[in-house]
């Protein structure tokens, strides 16, 4: 039995475009096509469009997917595989919805007793947040987005806790130097940028114009500027100035 491709988009949620797509770059070929040049799909492409899908939602970019499938040679080992990841990921939102229920607790607190959180340090702010949620924050930067993909996929799940542990703390950093009222050209506020810079450019070349445009995303992008501003209101334009200053003074 097989499927004509308007059929699989409508089973699977897919759109055709996204199909026809998978098949141009070789993911998920059909199992024919027919006389009339439309595409069909049976079980087989069935499963392994399943498999993409599943390594979709847990953060894969497509040529990371590409060389995961590429890899498999038992397809029920493969399935068990994904489940592992499923079930991680499970624990992975169980864990971001404690933090936030903290942080809210946490908020509710502060309000109550008339002080402003300022700074919010708990270590665990962003536990259970993985980089696959800063690929909304690259969108714009899909050459990034994609070098960040394959250095996670090849990551142990420690290494990307403490990957992320370090952005944070980065992060909490910068905002400590703006409470204390450093000015964005001022020395200690350049050497936490340069160290952020070292880590992008240690996955792929930056250049000046694209380090200032991601400056400027971190306050133009909404999941980005909501991550900053989570831990101290005005930290998404300090940070942004502040690369813009390190990008004229520095990369220039």
């Amino acid at each position: 039995m097989d499927w004509p491709i308007a059929e699989v988009a409508r089973m699977s949620g897919v759109t055709a475009r996204t199909l026809r797509h998978y098949d141009e770059i070789g993911l998920l070929p059909p199992a024919r096509i027919g006389t009339n040049g439309h595409r069909y799909y049976e079980e087989l492409q069935l499963l392994r469009l399943q498999q993409i899908l599943v390594l979709r939602a847990l953060g894969l970019g497509l040529p990371e997917i590409g060389r995961v499938l590429a890899e498999q040679v038992d397809e029920v080992e493969a399935l068990r595989g994904h489940h592992r990841r499923l079930l991680a990921e499970r624990d992975r939102l169980d864990a971001l919805a404690g933090t936030v229920s903290r942080t809210i607790a946490e908020l509710e607190q502060s309000r109550k007793d008339g002080r402003p959180m300022t700074v919010n340090r708990p270590e665990n702010l962003f536990e259970g947040v993985t980089p696959a949620q800063y690929q909304e924050s690259l969108r714009d930067f899909p050459e990034h987005a994609q070098a960040v993909a394959r250095r996670v996929a090849e990551m142990s799940p420690h290494d990307v806790e403490a990957g992320q542990r370090e952005r944070t703390a980065q992060m909490v950093r910068l905002a400590e130097l703006m409470a204390a009222g450093h000015r964005v050209d001022a020395e200690p506020v350049q050497s936490e940028i340069d160290a952020q810079y070292r880590t992008l450019i240690a996955l792929r070349t930056v250049t000046v114009d694209e380090y200032r445009a991601m400056g400027r995303s971190v306050v133009d992008n909404d999941a980005w500027r909501a991550a900053y501003e989570a831990i101290a209101p005005g930290l998404a334009a300090y940070q942004r100035d502040a690369i813009e200053v390190y990008a004229t003074t520095r990369l220039n």
